[in-house]
Formats: structure tokens, C-alpha cells, sequence
């Protein structure tokens, strides 16, 4: 179990779950990639991508 750093809700993390995998927080619905951490996974805020047009 983890906080959301946007609500700090509660955000569960799954047992088979993957490092670089995405997780959103049920309560903002803001999203978090996991990584690594010394004690399990980490939340880090997801890159969000954009289209960009060629621009």
C-alpha cells in the first residue's frame, strides 16, 4: 500500500505487479509509474505523453 502524493489516498499496489507498470489512485485518478524501491515499489509521477503534431 501506498500514498497518492496528489490526495494521499491510499493507492494499492498488486502482488505480480511489474516494475515500470502504471497504477492510478482510485480517489484523483492521477497516475504513477512504479520502480524499484529497497522495501518494494516506489510511486513516481507517470510521464504523461502528448500528441505534438510535427510541431
Amino acid at each position: 500500500m501506498s500514498k497518492c502524493e496528489e490526495c494521499d489516498a491510499d493507492i494499492s499496489i498488486p502482488s505480480d505487479a511489474l516494475e515500470g507498470e502504471i497504477v492510478t489512485c482510485p480517489e484523483c485518478g492521477a497516475s504513477f509509474e512504479l520502480v524499484k524501491g529497497s522495501d518494494g515499489f516506489d510511486l513516481k509521477p507517470a510521464q504523461t505523453v502528448g500528441e505534438d503534431w510535427g510541431q
